[in-house]
């Protein structure tokens, strides 16, 4: 079973950029996005064999998030159910038997953390919503996370250190959620793999260079962790700044 998620810093843009042509070649089950930056009827995207999940942004233009699914689900929820962190259009969460899947794009600090008060508080309220699912059962998360969790993560953790992405608060919030009972898949699978990333800068040709960061995840529940067959990312596939990254279950 494949899940794929990606940053496409703006659906309209991307579907110009070959998305189509990246997403049926990926070939997964679960196809999650972030970004999508358009609010309902602003896009007319039919991909044969899906159904589409969208949560959109009260603000037009901003956020956003969707999945693109092969399988039917359960239950299907839009935001965490709190009103101060669900206007931007940053949750869904699928339920199905075996799994509940959640689709994340977290609050970015900003330039001088100047968001960072408001991020502290949405990672505690993401990581309980996390937590009241693995309750019940497991749990898959993707998305853009906004973090470079470790100093492997990232080009150049020194003279980010104090940046929105790689700031000690963010880092430390993404511990306390491993640590809640989540595994970073890629770093599980890959624990010393460098120069793996999944954002770069549009600045100073940084792609070309990969100077980039991973900020992009796939988490599990720790007891689905023997279920991980494959966790990987796309640096080749173009269209945004972020590129996609994936996880092969077993079931």
């Amino acid at each position: 079973m494949r899940f794929i998620s990606w940053n496409v810093n703006g659906l309209r843009a991307c579907v110009k950029k070959g998305f189509e042509e990246s997403f049926y070649g990926l070939d997964a089950d679960f196809f999650c996005l972030q970004e999508t930056k358009l609010q309902a009827g602003q896009i007319d995207l039919p991909l044969s064999g899906y159904t589409g999940y969208w949560n959109y942004a009260e603000k037009k233009g901003y956020s956003g998030t969707a999945i693109f699914a092969r399988r039917e689900p359960e239950g299907v929820t839009l935001g965490m159910g709190l009103p101060e962190h669900d206007t931007e259009g940053r949750v869904i969460t699928l339920e199905y038997p075996e799994f509940y899947l959640v689709n994340v794009y977290t609050p970015n600090s900003q330039d001088g953390l100047r968001r960072l008060p408001y991020r502290m508080a949405w990672e505690d309220a993401f990581r309980e919503h996390l937590r009241s699912l693995d309750r019940k059962k497991g749990v898959i998360v993707c998305g853009d996370m906004n973090v470079a969790h470790e100093e492997i993560d990232l080009k150049n953790p020194d003279t980010n250190h104090f940046n929105a992405g790689f700031s000690d608060q963010e880092r430390a919030k993404m511990t306390e959620l491993l640590s809640a009972g989540f595994t970073d898949t890629f770093r599980h699978l890959h624990p010393d793999a460098r120069d793996a990333y999944s954002w770069w800068s549009f600045r100073a040709a940084a792609r070309e260079r990969n100077v980039g960061w991973r900020i992009d995840y796939f988490l599990v529940s720790d007891r689905l962790r023997d279920k991980i067959q494959r966790a990987f990312i796309c640096p080749e596939i173009q269209g945004s700044d972020h590129c996609p990254v994936g996880l092969d279950m077993l079931w």
